[in-house]
């Protein structure tokens, strides 16, 4: 079976039409799982004409299939900001002419401090009483809604202690370091950083509070995210150390509970919104995880965590209530070249649900509608 670096190996002749160096040294072939003889993986695009997508498709796939691969899905997205930026940094390293590259659009913007309330990032915390009640898939997959959206965003992992959005969103790589900067895996579009990429696999964390407070800052003050509209906090359960970090850090951020329609859990969610309306943060909203069991055989619902509870916490801490999740996983197969365990598909039921919650954020925080 070939492996990674075979496969970029193979890439070595292949220059970007813009920047004049090869994929694999600019780093534009990313996200490549190998199953079998079967490779996806994912190309940026300097160039999103049709003619140059075409002419890599063919080019990728020709030299993946000459070391021994099979089958080849390539998935396609434009480069950001800042990996615009790094590539031209890497032309100048190599003293390679880009032809007419001009200076990558908002590169001025890449150290802006994501805090300073004047950066226009929305800032939006997701929070619960308790563990186990899809905190973080819903954090996920509203920055996957968001994304889809049009929205530039990105996914601060703040739950130092059991960090999960990493293997949620199935990523397999790590953050790279760019001039002591960190620059933060992207995933459907997502912007992502998590105390999970720097630790090893299953290895506990065991920190004071002023360890985690000083690890969420450098999450800020140290990841360079270019231009954003978003950043959503997947926050720790309770109102714990980073949950007071988080709002003394971030005065303007809104906030998202999220509990199940049991009756204990929207009791013990209420604390968690209590703290953000004491600490004068706006709410907003309750999202109702697991909130029924959708036969697949006769479509009828079983509500087997009780019903009522997200509508009652939305009505206690004076909010709306903006969706009722059902219990469920995705339909992904491991074997799909964007394989994820938690991320919805976009055409799902679900998948519609999150996007309605997304258009909701929209509207309240920037007054607009999607099409």
């Amino acid at each position: 079976m070939v492996t990674k670096e075979q496969l970029l190996a193979s890439l070595s002749q292949l220059k970007d039409p813009e920047y004049g160096i090869s994929l694999a040294d600019l780093n534009f072939v990313r996200d490549v799982m190998i199953k079998g003889n079967h490779v996806s993986a994912t190309v940026l695009l300097s160039n999103e004409s049709d003619e140059n997508k075409q002419r890599l498709q063919q080019e990728i796939t020709a030299a993946f299939k000459k070391i021994g691969t099979e089958q080849v899905h390539l998935r396609f997205r434009p480069l950001s900001d800042f990996e615009r930026s790094e590539a031209a940094r890497k032309v100048q390293q190599t003293g390679v002419a880009a032809g007419s590259q001009a200076a990558a659009p908002g590169a001025a913007k890449a150290g802006v401090n994501v805090l300073d309330p004047q950066s226009g990032v929305k800032f939006i915390a997701v929070a619960s009483g308790k563990g186990g009640v899809g905190k973080s898939t819903v954090t996920v997959n509203l920055a996957v809604a968001l994304a889809r959206l049009g929205k530039k965003v990105g996914l601060v992992d703040a739950d130092i202690y059991g960090f999960s959005v990493p293997d949620m969103m199935g990523i397999e790589e790590r953050p790279q370091a760019v001039e002591n900067r960190i620059a933060p895996v992207e995933r459907f579009g997502v912007k992502v950083i998590s105390m999970g990429f720097f630790v090893e696999e299953n290895t506990p964390v065991i920190w004071r509070g002023p360890m985690l407070g000083k690890m969420l800052r450098n999450f800020f003050s140290e990841v360079d995210w270019g231009e954003l509209d978003y950043i959503l906090l997947d926050l720790p359960p309770g109102t714990g150390d980073v949950a007071l970090d988080v709002h003394q850090m971030i005065p303007h951020s809104k906030e998202i509970i999220v509990t199940t329609p049991h009756a204990t859990a929207a009791f013990v969610a209420a604390r968690a919104g209590a703290m953000a309306l004491h600490t004068n943060h706006e709410i907003l909203g309750v999202v109702e995880n697991m909130s029924y069991y959708a036969c697949s055989q006769c479509g009828n619902k079983d509500y087997v965590f009780g019903r009522g509870g997200g509508a009652k916490l939305a009505e206690e801490l004076h909010t709306s209530l903006l969706a009722q999740i059902p219990l469920g996983v995705p339909d992904n197969h491991v074997s799909e070249p964007d394989y994820s365990p938690s991320v919805y598909k976009a055409d799902t039921e679900t998948g519609q649900i999150y996007k309605d919650v997304a258009e909701q954020v929209i509207r309240q925080l920037e007054g607009t509608r999607q099409a």
